[in-house]
């Protein structure tokens, strides 16, 4: 079992530094991040290799400082080295510290040359082990900092050369292009079709091409097709005098004469019929109309955005939409793909959506963007907003996003989010013999190949304990080759 230091239950641990310490010996854990604490450091110990790298695998690390030998009457070393390079596997930028009373020489150049930061003495100098702390701790944050600028922060940028994006957040570079060309294709006239799943942010796109245009302050009109009674729709869209139907009471003026000299938003059009396509056509071709019940042509001048979650082209060749019209509609396409299609926007949106009140451990993070989310940006609100109104903590967890309550048919999808949270949480010696992942012997031996026989991320992978994961290597007569 790993030990947290107490500090660790502060709940905004995942804001700070946070330096985990790695030694067999209780009282140098202690010692060592007593100090650490009073210089302004969250610490976290542990006494064996498995559960460093278990903790590095599922918390927010900055910095580690890590003994070289943890077997009673062991002076080699090639523990430390051992967990010295699984750690690096897991993060390759991470600044590991080694210390060690029994330095060797050719062990110290092997590891600083393979990118340990530094390589101490026991018993240490604290002013020395400080100041390394405090200088690589200053290096990895701009290295971090380094890499998030990599990403382009579009929205800065957009903001810099004047665009408005309309709160859109995102991070994936699918979403970046999409965007780029929303901006690009807004300062013309030309109809624009948004396809892409329900609750992928098709309306957004829309507000931006419009917030970005020269009709920025003339009417935007917005229709929801899919909404619409289909006996209403060309009455909606066209208008109706009183008489032209049952219920007609008075006059009404429809979507396109309020949006003359702006913008038309056609949400879902391919649940439009095919009587309100033509005259849909007829519009964008000329401009004109006359409303239901009326032989009056009215000219109207209209931009007109529409949407669609459909697959037009299917509907084109069952008869279903006009071909002429599609065409009309699709001048640009802007294709936005589902949710778990571009993973880098989702903790941006989670971060936004649960706002700064609260934060995510690394388990969670990772299950949120491991989840499927069918119902795209959408379901992913819904599921933040439960989070915050159900969340016993400021610490959220796959729990408080109700993950494991979902039914799907991905059930063992859905069987490793729940093991991705509980491992770290598991108490040491459950014999997990109920997992719904029981390896074979192949299945075993690729996986310790694969992990480089880190023992954590083998069980990590089957959903076991380190015991059980043991107990079954022992029944097929396996290993770990050191």
């Amino acid at each position: 079992m790993f030990l947290y230091n107490s500090n660790l239950i502060g709940l905004k641990h995942i804001l700070m530094d946070n330096i985990l310490i790695v030694d067999d010996n209780h009282a140098i854990c202690q010692a060592l991040a007593l100090m650490i604490e009073l210089h302004g450091y969250q610490a976290i110990f542990c006494h064996s290799p498995e559960a460093a790298v278990e903790i590095v695998t599922n918390k927010e690390i900055s910095l580690v400082i890590q003994d070289m030998n943890f077997s009673r009457d062991t002076t080699s070393g090639e523990e430390g080295k051992q967990l010295f390079y699984a750690l690096r596997q897991l993060q390759p930028n991470l600044p590991i510290i080694l210390m060690t009373a029994w330095t060797q020489l050719e062990t110290a150049v092997e590891l600083v040359k393979a990118g340990a930061a530094d390589y101490m003495g026991k018993p240490w100098d604290d002013a020395k082990l400080l100041n390394s702390i405090s200088n690589l701790l200053s290096i990895y944050r701009l290295s971090q900092q380094n890499s998030q600028l990599t990403r382009i922060d579009s929205e800065r940028m957009s903001a810099i050369n004047g665009a408005d994006l309309c709160g859109l957040i995102f991070g994936s570079g699918a979403m970046q292009r999409c965007v780029d060309l929303a901006l690009q294709v807004a300062r013309s006239d030309v109809s624009v079709m948004i396809t892409g799943p329900n609750g992928a942010g098709k309306d957004k796109i829309a507000d931006i091409l419009q917030a970005n245009s020269p009709l920025k302050d003339k009417p935007f009109i917005k229709v929801n097709i899919g909404a619409l009674p289909m006996d209403l729709l060309e009455a909606e869209l066209f208008g109706a005098e009183a008489g032209a139907f049952t219920g007609a009471n008075k006059t009404r003026m429809g979507r396109f004469e309020a949006a003359d000299g702006g913008t038309l938003f056609l949400d879902e059009i391919g649940n439009l019929p095919l009587s309100g396509q033509v005259k849909l056509l007829r519009v964008l071709q000329t401009g004109e109309f006359e409303r239901l019940g009326s032989h009056q042509t009215r000219k109207v001048n209209v931009r007109v955005i529409s949407a669609t979650n459909a697959d037009l082209a299917d509907d084109i060749a069952h008869g279903r939409f006009r071909e002429d019209l599609f065409y009309r509609l699709n001048v640009i396409e802007l294709a936005i793909s589902p949710l778990n299609q571009r993973q880098d926007d989702i903790l941006p949106l989670v971060k936004h959506f649960i706002g700064a009140n609260f934060s995510l451990d690394k388990s969670t993070q990772q299950a949120l963007i491991n989840h499927s989310w069918s119902g795209n940006v959408r379901e992913l609100e819904n599921a933040c907003k439960r989070a915050a109104l159900l969340a016993k903590s400021p610490l959220l967890t796959i729990d408080d996003f109700g993950l494991m309550a979902i039914a799907n048919g991905g059930a063992a999808t859905q069987h490793a989010l729940v093991v991705e949270h509980q491992l770290g949480q598991q108490e040491q010696g459950i014999d997990d013999t109920q997992s719904i992942c029981e390896p074979d012997k192949q299945q075993l031996e690729d996986a310790l190949v694969q992990y480089n026989g880190v023992i954590a991320r083998v069980a990590k992978s089957f959903g076991l304990s380190r015991q059980a994961l043991y107990r079954r290597m022992e029944k097929y007569g396996l290993r770990v080759t050191k």
